[in-house]
C-alpha cells in the first residue's frame, strides 16, 4: 500500500524543482540567471536611461500576469501582457508558464518562439512543458538547441526520459551531466526501481553514500514490490534514520506477503502508528482470509479513512459475507466511490443483481468501474440485453469507454448472440486503440465464436498481437464446438510450435474436439499423455469429455470401466454423458443406471429427465414416460421451456413451441406450411418417435413442425437477405427431428444455417451439418 509511495514523493519533488522553483524564482529576482545578451541590455538601458518605466513597474505588471495565471485567467493575462509599454525576459516567461500550467501548450509554444530575447529560464521552462507532455522528441531538440544548460536543463530531459520508460537514455544523460544535484541521482534511482531494474538501482545506491531518507524508502519499496523482504529488510536495519513512510512500507510488505507475525511485531516496535499503518495490518489480514482479526483490529483504530474502511468491506465482499459488509457500508461515514464499487460487484457477483442496481442506482457520482460492475453483473448473471441497454446509457451519459465495459459489453453481446452489435462494438474498440491487446482481443475472440461466426473469430485470433494461453484456449474451443474438430487440432499443434504451454483447459478443449468429431483413438491419446507430455492432472472434466468421446462411439464398456477407475467418484455431468450416450444407442438399461445417480445428486436436473423419457419414447415405454412425467410432478421439477432466438437489423426476435406472438406469425406459418411440402419432397420423414406423448403418428408430425428453432429459422429465411447466415440460437439441445428438416431446408433454400444450442454448433449447408450428425 506505501511501497510506491516514496516513488510517488521522488517524482513530486522532482517535478517541482523542475517546473516551478525556477519559474517562482525568476519571478521574484529577476536578476537570476540572466544570459549574457541580457545582461549587455540591461547594462546599455541602464547606462543610456532610454527607458521610462522603471524595473519596479515591469515586476507589478509581470506579478498580475502571474496572479491571473493562477486563477485560469489566461485572456487576462495576454491583455495585461499586451498592455505593458515595455516587457522583460520574466514577461515572457510568466505568460509561457502560466499557459503550460493551464494547459495551453500551442500558445506556449507560440510565446517562445515570439520572444526576442531568452534566458536559461525561458528554455527550461519550454523543456519542461514538452516533456510533461510526453513529446520527448520536440524536447531532446530543444535541448539539443539550447545555448546553455544548467541542472535544471539535465534534470528536465532527464525527467522525461525515466517517466517514460527510456531508462537506458535517462542513464545516458545522468552520465553525461557536468553538474549532478540530489534530483539527479533520486530521478534516475527512481526511474531503475519503477521499471524493475532493481540490481540497478541497488548498483547505482552503492555507487554513492549521502542519501536521503527518501532514496532509502524508494529502493526499500521496490525490494516489497518485487517480495524481496529479506533485502528490504536489510536495507529497512542500515538505515541511519527512519520515518512513517520506511516503518508502513516494511509494515505493508510483510502484511501482503502473509507474514503477518513479523508485520505484527513491526507494527508494535513503530514510533509512529498513523493511519497507513493501521490500514496496512488491516488489509494483510484481510488478504490472508483472517477477516475476524481484521476486524478486531480495525475495531481497535484510533482513526480511519476510507482506505480503512474499503479494505475491510472488501475483506467481506470476497468471502461472500454480503449482509456483514453492506452493514458496515451503512455506518460508514466517508464513503467514496470505491465504497460503492466495491458492493456493487459484491452483489453482482453473488447473483444479487436487483441490490446491486439498487445501490448503482442510489449512488451520488459514478465512474467507469461502476459502469463496468454493474454491466458485468447482468452480462454474468444471463441479463445480456439490460447490459447492453446500460452500456448505451453509459455512453450517452459521457462516461469513459475502458477495456472492462467493452469486455463486459462484448460478453453481453456473446450471451445473447447479437452479433450485429457486436460488430459495432469491435469498431469502437478498434477506433479506441484496443483491439490487439489480449484483454479486449480476447473478449471480441469469443464474442464472435459464441456468435456462431467462427471465419471472423479466427481473423480475430491471428490479429492480437500477443496471444496468452486464453486466446488459444477460446480458439480451439470455438472449433471444437462449432464440429471443427480438425481445425481446433490444427490451432492446438501450433500453440505447442510457438512455445504456449497447455493448461488443463486447453485439453479440455481438445478432448472436447475429439468427442464432436468422432477421433476416438486420437482423443485416448491425448488423454493418457498429457500428464506426461504437459504436467496437467485431469480432473473431472477432462473425465466427462473422455466418457462422451467413448459413449458417442457405442463404446459402452469402456467409458464404464474408465469411470469405475476415475480417481475421484464421477459428478452429476460424467452420469449424464453416460446417459447421454445410453439414449443415443438405445442402451434402457444402463440409462436407467445413470439417471437414478444423477437424480439423487441433482434432483432438480430437468434436462436428466428428459433424456431419461426421450429413452423410453423410443421404445414405445409410455407407461415409464407418465412416470416420468409424474415424478416430476411431485419433486417439484418444472421442465426448462424451450425457445429459439435469432437477430435482425440490430432486434432479438424470439420464438416458442407453437409461437403466437410474433407480430409475423401468420407469414412465418404459412411459409413454415410451404417449406413442410418441400422438405418431404425432399426425402424428410419426421422423427415421430421424440414425441413424449402416446398420440396418433399425425398428431405427432403436427406437433413437431412447430419447434421453436424451425420457426426462428423460416423467419430468418424471410427476414435475412440471401447470401448471408441465418444465426438462429437455443437454449435447449436442438431435438433430431429439426436437426434433419433443417439439413433438407438448407438444401432446398440454398443458405447456411448455423444453429447454437446449449451444447454445440451445427453448420447447415447444402443437405449437411458440421457435426456430421454425431452429436
Amino acid at each position: 500500500m506505501r511501497g510506491n509511495y516514496c516513488l510517488r514523493q521522488l517524482r513530486s519533488t522532482w517535478s517541482r524543482s523542475l517546473q516551478n522553483e525556477p519559474i517562482n524564482n525568476k519571478l521574484q529576482n529577476t536578476t537570476a540567471i540572466p544570459s549574457k545578451k541580457t545582461l549587455t541590455k540591461n547594462r546599455s538601458d541602464s547606462k543610456n536611461k532610454k527607458s521610462a518605466i522603471g524595473d519596479s513597474e515591469i515586476v507589478k505588471w509581470n506579478m498580475t500576469i502571474t496572479t491571473h495565471m493562477r486563477n485560469g485567467q489566461c485572456d487576462s493575462a495576454l491583455h495585461v501582457f499586451n498592455s505593458m509599454p515595455r516587457r522583460s525576459s520574466v514577461s515572457y516567461n510568466a505568460m509561457i508558464s502560466g499557459y503550460l500550467s493551464n494547459d495551453k501548450f500551442g500558445l506556449a509554444i507560440d510565446m517562445f518562439e515570439k520572444m526576442p530575447d531568452r534566458d536559461l529560464v525561458s528554455w527550461n521552462v519550454m523543456l519542461s512543458g514538452y516533456v510533461r507532455n510526453r513529446n520527448l522528441g520536440a524536447a531532446r531538440a530543444l535541448f539539443d538547441r539550447m545555448p546553455e544548460r544548467d541542472v535544471v536543463s539535465w534534470n528536465a530531459m532527464l525527467s522525461g526520459y525515466a517517466q517514460n520508460g527510456y531508462v537506458d537514455e535517462a542513464r545516458k544523460i545522468f552520465d553525461r551531466m557536468p553538474d549532478k544535484n540530489e534530483i539527479s541521482w533520486n530521478g534516475l534511482l527512481a526511474a531503475y526501481v519503477q521499471n524493475g531494474r532493481i540490481e540497478e538501482a541497488c548498483a547505482l545506491f552503492e555507487s554513492k553514500e549521502d542519501w536521503e531518507m527518501v532514496s532509502w524508502n524508494c529502493l526499500m519499496g521496490g525490494y516489497v514490490k518485487r517480495k524481496r523482504l529479506v533485502d528490504a529488510r536489510r536495507l529497512f536495519d542500515w538505515m541511519p534514520m527512519r520515518d512513517k513512510i520506511s516503518w508502513n512500507t516494511m509494515i505493508t510488505g510483510y502484511a501482503q506477503n502473509g507474514e503477518l507475525l513479523e508485520a505484527r511485531r513491526l507494527f508494535e516496535e513503530s514510533p509512529i502508528r498513523d493511519v497507513f499503518a493501521w490500514t496496512a495490518l488491516v488489509s494483510g489480514y484481510v488478504q490472508n482470509g483472517m477477516l475476524d482479526e481484521a476486524r478486531r483490529i480495525f475495531d481497535e483504530m484510533p482513526e480511519k479513512n476510507e482506505v480503512s474502511w474499503n479494505a475491510m468491506i472488501a475483506g467481506y465482499v470476497q468471502c461472500k459475507r454480503m449482509d456483514t459488509a453492506r452493514d458496515l457500508f451503512e455506518v460508514m461515514p466517508c464513503r467514496n466511490i470505491s465504497s460503492w464499487n466495491t458492493m456493487i460487484t459484491g452483489y453482482a457477483q453473488s447473483g444479487d443483481i436487483s441490490q446491486a442496481r439498487n445501490l448503482f442506482d442510489r449512488m451520488p457520482q459514478r465512474d467507469s468501474i461502476s459502469w463496468a460492475a454493474i454491466i458485468a453483473g447482468y452480462a454474468q448473471g444471463g441479463h445480456g440485453e439490460e447490459a447492453l441497454h446500460l452500456f448505451v446509457k453509459m455512453k450517452r451519459n459521457g462516461e469513459t469507454l475502458n477495456r472492462s465495459t467493452f469486455t463486459c459489453s462484448l460478453s453481453a453481446c456473446a450471451d445473447i448472440a447479437a452479433l450485429e452489435l457486436g460488430k459495432q462494438l469491435h469498431a469502437r474498440v478498434v477506433k479506441a486503440g484496443l483491439g490487439t491487446g489480449c484483454y479486449v482481443g480476447n473478449a471480441l475472440l469469443a464474442m464472435y465464436c459464441k456468435c456462431g461466426s467462427i471465419d471472423e473469430a479466427y481473423y480475430m485470433f491471428a490479429d492480437i498481437a500477443e496471444k496468452d494461453v486464453v486466446s488459444w484456449n477460446t480458439m480451439i474451443a470455438g472449433y471444437s464446438r462449432h464440429g471443427f474438430g480438425k481445425k481446433a487440432l490444427m490451432v492446438f499443434e501450433s500453440m505447442k510450435t510457438e512455445g504456449i504451454k497447455p493448461d488443463d483447459v486447453t485439453m479440455v478443449g481438445v478432448l472436447s474436439a475429439c468427442s464432436h468429431t468422432g477421433l476416438v483413438d486420437k482423443g485416448t491419446e491425448y488423454f493418457y499423455s498429457m500428464n506426461c507430455n504437459y504436467g496437467i492432472t485431469a480432473n473431472s472434466k477432462h473425465y466427462t469429455c473422455m466418457i462422451d468421446l467413448l459413449g458417442r462411439a457405442g463404446r459402452l464398456d469402456e467409458a464404464q470401466n474408465l469411470m469405475r477407475n476415475m480417481p475421484f467418484e464421477p459428478d452429476a455431468a460424467t452420469w449424464g454423458a453416460l446417459l447421454g450416450a445410453s439414449r443415443i444407442h438405445g442402451n434402457t438399461e444402463l440409462g436407467e443406471k445413470a439417471a437414478k445417480i444423477i437424480f439423487n445428486m441433482e434432483p432438480d436436473n430437468s434436462g436428466m429427465y428428459v433424456l431419461l423419457s426421450n429413452l423410453y419414447a423410443a421404445e414405445g415405454r409410455w407407461g415409464d414416460v407418465s412416470k416420468m412425467r409424474l415424478k416430476m410432478r411431485d419433486n417439484g421439477v418444472r421442465k426448462v421451456p424451450g425457445y429459439s432466438w435469432l437477430e435482425v437489423q440490430n432486434k432479438i426476435h424470439t420464438f416458442s413451441v407453437g409461437d403466437s406472438f410474433h407480430p409475423e406469425k401468420d407469414r412465418i406459418y404459412a411459409f413454415l406450411e410451404e417449406l413442410d411440402l418441400k422438405i418431404k419432397l425432399d426425402g424428410y420423414v419426421s422423427s415421430t418417435k421424440l414425441v413424449l406423448h402416446d398420440v396418433e403418428e399425425e398428431e405427432k408430425e403436427h406437433m413437431l413442425k412447430y419447434h421453436s428453432e424451425k420457426l426462428a429459422v423460416a423467419f430468418g429465411i424471410l427476414s435475412i437477405p440471401a447470401g448471408r447466415p441465418i444465426r438462429v440460437m437455443k437454449n435447449l439441445r436442438v431435438c433430431e427431428d429439426c436437426h434433419n428438416a433443417i439439413k433438407h431446408i438448407s438444401k432446398i433454400e440454398g443458405r447456411l444455417i448455423i444453429v447454437r444450442d446449449s451444447h454445440r454448433f451445427h453448420h447447415f449447408s447444402g443437405g449437411s451439418c458440421s457435426c456430421g450428425d454425431y452429436w
